[in-house]
């Protein structure tokens, strides 16, 4: 079963040797999982354990909360794509100001004490992190070199001449360009949410809805989507509505926006559950109807849209 860890400390918990692999990780694209995987791969190699260490909130929350972008993975999500690449102990560590703080030989030190040992630490070879990110993967190797550990600089991953960045990925999905978004991700893009009670208008139009608390902050461009929706062990195909439903909201505005999918075939009660809806195509616009019939007869054209789309395998 996954682990998941608090504090630094918790560490000793861990049976040894240990490999960490360390970083922010929004996004948990190809090149967070090279660093991941190298990790995972050392750590069998030397009989010992992967841990995949991470921080919340994404330190630009803390740091520049005027300014800080929105995560492609919230924390729950990353966590779980972190399991499933087969990394099955996580550290989340709080981050604060004060942690910010923290001189980055300290840092090091603390991972290094609390480890029962620590064989590896592996790092984006950019990587920088501590009090004014004066951390870097020198000092990992000067540290490791006085404690005995290892150091592994992770180099950058490239696809189609292009670095993979979790700002590329960003940028990609906002501008509704999915196919790039997910050869930089090495999966298609996915949005993890809590299903909530809405104002059940799409059951009173005879297409019941899941309403979505989303984890995830960068959305794609408004409009109707052929998505799968991950249920626990369950992958089910549906019809995603994204945007402000112009149809029902009077006025609508930006703050409505909403997820919301109708589960082909299906009817069962899933309040409370997580889904992770992952974007396959986008079917159409979002639109105003000039009545709730003319956006039911529009539904059914969708959902048939996408049972086309489906019988043709794609």
């Amino acid at each position: 079963m996954p682990t998941t860890l608090t504090s630094i400390p918790d560490l000793a918990s861990i049976p040894g040797p240990i490999v960490l692999a360390i970083g922010v990780f929004d996004g948990i694209h190809l090149g967070h999982q090279s660093v991941l995987e190298r990790a995972l791969e050392d750590a069998r190699a030397a009989d010992g354990t992967a841990v995949a260490v991470t921080f919340h909130p994404h330190p630009a929350k803390v740091l520049r909360p005027h300014k800080a972008t929105h995560l492609l993975t919230a924390t729950p999500h990353k966590l779980r794509l972190i399991h499933a690449l087969g990394i099955e102990t996580t550290l989340v560590i709080p981050f604060t100001q004060a942690f910010a703080a923290t001189p980055p030989h300290e840092f090091v030190r603390e991972l290094y004490t609390a480890c029962r040992p620590l064989r590896e630490i592996c790092v984006g070879h950019e990587w920088c992190f501590g009090r004014a990110r004066a951390g870097n993967l020198e000092l990992l190797r000067i540290m490791g070199n006085q404690l005995g550990f290892q150091e592994v600089g992770v180099a950058a991953v490239e696809i189609d001449n292009q670095i993979v960045s979790s700002t590329a990925i960003r940028t990609a999905i906002e501008q509704g360009d999915l196919d790039p978004a997910s050869r930089l991700l090495g999966r298609s893009y996915s949005i993890l949410g809590t299903v909530i009670h809405g104002q059940h208008v799409g059951q009173s139009l005879g297409f019941p809805t899941a309403n979505l608390s989303a984890h995830n902050e960068q959305f794609p461009p408004n409009g109707v989507y052929l998505v799968t929706a991950q249920l626990g062990s369950r992958t089910l195909h549906a019809v995603a509505n994204l945007g402000t439903r112009p149809t029902i909201a009077s006025p609508p505005t930006a703050s409505d926006r909403r997820l919301e999918i109708h589960i082909l075939d299906f009817a069962e009660d899933i309040y409370g559950q997580d889904i992770e809806v992952t974007f396959r195509r986008k079917l159409r616009e979002e639109r105003k109807f000039e009545s709730l019939e003319a956006l039911k007869v529009q539904i059914g054209k969708d959902i048939g849209r996408a049972r086309e789309i489906l019988s043709n395998g794609a």
